[in-house]
């Protein structure tokens, strides 16, 4: 694992995005994604493949690879 230099700010800054993207976001996406199943037939439910692409797209647009994984110190 190769280290990467950060600062105190930049730290916080990624720790204030993951609990946006744990807090906010991902209920968020889980919400509506439990929305449009409720509405049946998913092959041609709009709204399920919406809001998976919402899914893939938050995880796409994420500077933290991986939530679970320790900060770097």
């Amino acid at each position: 694992m190769s280290k990467v230099p950060l600062t105190v700010r930049g730290a916080e800054n990624l720790r204030a995005e993951l609990t946006q993207l744990k807090q906010v976001e991902r209920p968020r996406v889980i919400q509506a994604i439990a929305e449009a199943r409720a509405h049946g037939d998913l092959k041609e439910n709009a709204e399920y493949h919406a809001a998976r692409e919402q899914q893939v797209l938050s995880r796409a647009g994420s500077r933290i690879s991986s939530p679970s994984s320790p900060m770097p110190r």
